[in-house]
């Protein structure tokens, strides 16, 4: 008998059934896990990622009494909340123009000439809001649906609720362009889910994973691995499960698989010229290349079952999407980078058949205000902005909610954090009250105690 609680691996090692059993263990829970409460509509997710915060105001959500009270005092017009830095200009009107698009009209600026093309394959909310109104905190809330540090990633409860599709490559990755948000790699972390559900950080190059091809014989590789293996599998005998162990052994089957698996992936010479040059590898403009490379291997890992792909914004220079000050040069800079490989990642999963099966997200973790910080700036705004949806299960052409006629707070259809949550898990089959795991005491779930699904946008 023993005195504790064990797990299953804990249990095979202590039956002297050996490392090859506890590995094969992981791969059958891996191959189980996928169990959704009813019918998913998506089988992987990818999340564009707006890090900094974006304008609702410059980009998806017009609005002409900016154009007519340009340059007044705002105080004189509406009630101004306390800001980030409380440094509150004079109204301020996009300086792009916006035009309607696609069949349903959908309003979208100068600034993203290519998907503007796409228009009517998105549903876009343009009622989300936010707890937060600094950085850090609101990564936290839109990644956690916390503010505070330590609870799993909307990626990690996805994979552990879906479980992963290919045992050759990670189940939940993130491809960094070159800019860790606010908050650290903590925002994708896995919490107080196992660890094994945490992201792989990939770069988008050559070499996504350091160290990826083998520098030694395999005959070396094979004895050291044994060795690791008997090192594990007497670990776990002498203490039982534990969380960390399981994780390293998990995590080391998985990295020798990805020797084969990660050069293939960033292996570019199998895609036509057509659909290098339509993502923009051959863009002049280095943080196009660069998002153009995120979007085609974000592409080519849904491909390969991986659940959840998460995309980290280029650096170009101007602090992300967050222009307190140069608004229309760092926003020109960051719809640079990301406009033609979006578009191109939309109609290249409609391309292959992957669009009804894979869930694009496009958000950042608040808006801007509609009146400048100083003169050429827009502060945080967490009371209203512009968020959208696009393939599996998504209700394409449509606009849910809206802002005042400033696209300052939210007037109706209100989009709470928690709520888009559990439209995401809903997408992909699962009840977000019933996606839970028992920590501290309690079932604790992504969306806490809070949220309801926004059907309007389900097809």
């Amino acid at each position: 008998m023993f005195t504790e609680p064990i797990g299953r691996r804990a249990m095979l090692a202590r039956c002297a059934n050996g490392f090859g059993s506890l590995a094969l263990a992981g791969l059958l829970a891996d191959s189980t896990r996928a169990a959704p409460h009813f019918a998913a509509k998506a089988r992987s997710v990818i999340f564009l990622y707006m890090d900094g915060g974006p304008s609702q105001i410059d980009t998806f959500s017009y609005k002409p009494a900016l154009e007519k009270y340009n340059g007044r005092n705002p105080r004189e017009l509406l009630k101004v909340e306390p800001t980030q830095f409380d440094k509150v200009g004079n109204m301020l009107a996009s300086p792009w123009k916006f035009s309607q698009r696609g069949r349903a009209g959908h309003w979208v600026s100068d600034l993203l000439p290519h998907l503007a093309e796409c228009a009517d394959d998105l549903a876009f909310i343009h009622s989300m809001t936010s707890k937060f109104s600094e950085h850090t905190s609101a990564n936290y809330f839109l990644h956690s649906g916390s503010g505070l540090q330590g609870r799993p990633s909307v990626g990690s409860w996805c994979l552990y609720g879906l479980g992963s599709a290919n045992s050759n490559l990670p189940g939940f990755v993130v491809l960094n362009g070159g800019l860790i948000p606010p908050g650290g790699l903590e925002t994708f972390g896995a919490g107080f889910l196992p660890a094994a559900y945490q992201a792989s950080v990939f770069k988008p190059g050559d070499h996504p994973v350091a160290n990826i091809r083998p520098a030694e014989p395999a005959a070396k590789q094979s004895a050291k691995r044994d060795l690791v293996k008997q090192l594990d599998a007497a670990g776990l005998a002498r203490h039982g499960s534990h969380d960390a162990i399981e994780a390293a052994i998990a995590n080391a089957e998985t990295a020798f698989r990805m020797q084969t698996a990660v050069p293939e992936l960033a292996d570019l010479r199998g895609e036509s010229e057509a659909t290098k040059k339509m993502y923009g590898l051959d863009s002049t403009y280095d943080p196009t290349r660069i998002y153009a490379r995120e979007c085609l291997l974000a592409r080519r890992l849904v491909e390969r079952g991986v659940r959840f792909v998460e995309l980290t914004c280029p650096n170009v220079g101007h602090d992300r999407w967050d222009q307190h000050d140069s608004l229309r040069q760092g926003h020109e800079k960051n719809c640079r980078a990301v406009d033609q490989p979006i578009a191109a990642l939309i109609k290249d999963l409609k391309a292959r058949g992957l669009w009804e099966s894979t869930l694009v997200v496009w958000a950042g973790e608040f808006g801007r205000t509609p009146f400048a910080q100083g003169v050429d700036g827009r502060d945080h705004n967490p009371f209203g902005f512009t968020v959208w949806l696009g393939g599996g299960g998504v209700k394409p052409g449509i606009s849910h909610g809206e802002t005042d006629e400033w696209g300052y707070k939210t007037v109706a259809g209100r989009v709470e954090m928690h709520d888009f949550h559990a439209t995401l898990l809903h997408l992909l089959g699962f009840d977000h009250k019933r996606l839970t795991v028992r920590f501290g005491g309690r079932d604790m779930r992504l969306t806490d105690v809070h949220g309801e699904v926004v059907r309007e946008v389900l097809a």
